[in-house]
């Protein structure tokens, strides 16, 4: 747990962005809302920070940079997240996957070395508290549509059409 977090507030083309992060900077969660209290509810109870207050942090450049056109400006932050032996080795499985090249669910899961497990694979993305730093955006259905996303299916739309115009056809939008 971190004593102190800073959070800090963007406007993105997809809204507004809060990104909470500890003393150290590594980003413990993020996502698409200008409420603190959605942000700090991300993180495990007894991993939250005793007090958030605002401010500025390194993070915010590289969301910035991502929403120019950098993609891989995201990849270098430090994220620090709270889980069980798989779901950390999940969300760094998350970060490996190629912008503009996302996985199912399904080949998420063999990924992980558990080919039937699909649901755990979606359990990992639904936990994930940095996103979009954490890309569980780049997890698909098999049939190629959207599935769920804590921030909404129009910004997970946004983000993957962001990182590869041609993915995404009208039928796969559901």
């Amino acid at each position: 747990m971190t004593d102190t977090a800073v959070l800090e507030f963007i406007d993105t083309p997809d809204g507004p962005f809060a990104i909470l992060v500890a003393d150290d900077g590594a980003v413990l969660s993020s996502g698409w809302t200008d409420s603190p209290e959605r942000i700090v509810e991300r993180i495990r109870p007894d991993r939250r920070p005793a007090q958030v207050r605002r401010g500025t942090t390194d993070a915010a450049a590289a969301v910035r940079a991502y929403y120019a056109g950098d993609l891989a400006a995201i990849d270098d932050v430090p994220v620090r997240q709270f889980g069980t032996p798989g779901q950390v080795a999940g969300w760094a499985a998350l970060r490996r996957i190629v912008p503009g090249a996302p996985l199912s669910y399904a080949t998420f899961a063999a990924a992980l070395g558990h080919p039937t497990a699909v649901r755990a694979a979606a359990s990992v993305c639904a936990r994930n508290a940095p996103a979009l730093f954490v890309p569980c955006h780049r997890v698909l259905r098999a049939d190629g549509s959207l599935g769920g996303f804590a921030w909404g299916l129009e910004v997970k739309r946004s983000l993957l059409d962001r990182e590869n115009p041609s993915l995404l056809s009208a039928d796969s939008q559901a």
